[in-house]
């Protein structure tokens, strides 16, 4: 059986690739975990500058939930008079988004189908999102008889505001490329057959990038939008000392001054 998650580290980049195409990248237990863990591990690895998250095969991104395996789960949670089966979201959503979210280098979702539930929190969790243009979101918990997980009622109302955020997890619809793309859901739009190589070379161009300086604007935004301008300000003072610090800060004043490219090191 071939891996439920692709993971790879090349020059600074972590690509991890969902790999259940024939299933449209759904989410069954061995895939949650996989991914859980190769994103801990890209979270973790100093030699990671900054990561790809994408997906194989041309239909989807990632469906949310695998349903088939879930029936079985909700059967299973019935006969034993549990509720094992919405751990899950415990176990495994909440500290994938948290991991994306909160490290302190860039993620880069390379979108290349259907992003649906969960599929569409965890695009929603990276920091930008390059998108086929043949691609589209769709909340569709409410569809199932669910509320949102996989962090998107905190993320979705930041990107498009709480009142379409509300539209469109209460009435589940397909948000096609064009759309998501004037909604700020897609930061960039790319013909389907350049996906895969133009998000590469998005998340590559971060990789190469001044990583501390990149984790302190990650940072930053986040704080800004739960603290008052006082609070963000000390914030700003906080992590503009500690960019300010880094070797690759002088490297780019050195590179400034001397009309060059700068090589940055990531520290």
């Amino acid at each position: 059986m071939a891996d439920t998650v692709l993971y790879e580290v090349s020059d600074g980049l972590a690509t991890i690739t969902l790999n259940r195409p024939e299933a449209m990248n759904a989410l069954n237990i061995e895939a949650k975990v996989a991914l859980r863990e190769a994103v801990r591990s890209a979270a973790g690895d100093d030699a990671v500058r900054a990561v790809l998250l994408t997906a194989a095969g041309d239909r989807a991104f990632c469906v949310g939930q695998d349903l088939k395996e879930h029936i079985g789960l909700l059967a299973a949670d019935r006969e034993a008079g549990s509720g094992q089966t919405m751990s899950t979201v415990r176990e495994h959503y909440n500290p994938i988004v948290r991991a994306l979210t909160e490290m302190p280098k860039p993620v880069v979702a390379g979108v290349n189908g259907v992003a649906a539930g969960a599929g569409f929190g965890f695009a929603l969790a990276a920091d930008h999102r390059v998108v086929a243009d043949t691609a589209a979101f769709n909340t569709s918990f409410a569809g199932v008889a669910l509320t949102a997980d996989s962090g998107i009622s905190w993320t979705l109302p930041r990107v498009v505001g709480p009142g379409r955020a509300a539209d469109l997890l209460l009435f589940p619809r397909s948000v096609k490329a064009q759309e998501a793309y004037e909604l700020g859901i897609a930061n960039r739009l790319v013909p389907a057959a350049e996906l895969r190589a133009e998000a590469e070379k998005t998340a590559r161009a971060l990789a190469e990038g001044p990583t501390v300086a990149y984790g302190a604007i990650k940072e930053a935004v986040a704080y800004g939008l739960s603290h008052s301008l006082a609070e963000t300000l000390e914030k700003e003072d906080e992590l503009q000392t500690r960019a300010g610090s880094s070797e690759d800060h002088a490297i780019a004043v050195q590179a400034f001054v001397n009309k060059e490219k700068p090589k940055y090191l990531g520290r």
